[in-house]
């Protein structure tokens, strides 16, 4: 096999692992120093989070005021109010909502599964359109969670497993991480 094949094999093989491999080790993204980037909203100083707050981080600011910030709520885009009922994924996790296979159940009982599932395209979509290679998304949550969610009783448990718009952006192809692994 020449040199260069054996790289492509290598890279072919190996970058697409890259983030997934990170995850599994705790290591940290870096923010490239170019390009767009989907974050969270409520990252970057908007009160959007079911209890109506922001969470704001100061990585998330600097790129708003770069201008590379795609903000995404999915929540919010999928017509859910400020605030509203906490959320959790039940029966699987969102990879699990995208096919079908579990929903989105607010604490309040109301399945919330199509709210969720209008904010993640939503999401695609404004990540596609900025031609966006990575998303970094608020830990936890049912829609941003990556690789940790809620366990899906409202116990305050937490177990493996993606968001809905996290699990839909890495099915898109984008590199996904929680707010917590940001250097």
């Amino acid at each position: 096999m020449s040199e260069l094949r054996l790289q492509q094999a290598f890279t072919e093989a190996w970058l697409p692992r890259v983030p997934e491999v990170r995850a599994q080790l705790g290591v940290s993204v870096e923010i490239p120093a170019e390009g767009r980037v989907v974050v969270s909203a409520c990252l970057a100083g908007v009160a959007c989070t079911h209890e109506a707050e922001a969470k704001t981080r100061e990585w998330a600011v600097k790129l708003v005021a770069e201008g590379r910030a795609v903000l995404v709520c999915p929540e919010v885009a999928g017509g859910l109010p400020i605030p509203r009922p906490a959320a959790e994924i039940v029966g699987g996790d969102g990879a699990d909502v995208l096919g079908g296979r579990a929903k989105v159940i607010s604490e309040t009982g109301d399945d919330v599964t199509q709210s969720y599932l209008t904010g993640a395209r939503t999401a695609a979509d404004a990540a596609r359109a900025a031609g966006a290679q990575l998303a970094i998304l608020k830990a936890r949550s049912p829609s941003c969670g990556c690789g940790a969610i809620h366990s899906g009783a409202f116990d305050g448990e937490m177990r493996e497993g993606d968001g809905v718009t996290a699990a839909l952006l890495k099915e898109e192809g984008l590199e996904v991480a929680s707010d917590e692994t940001v250097e």
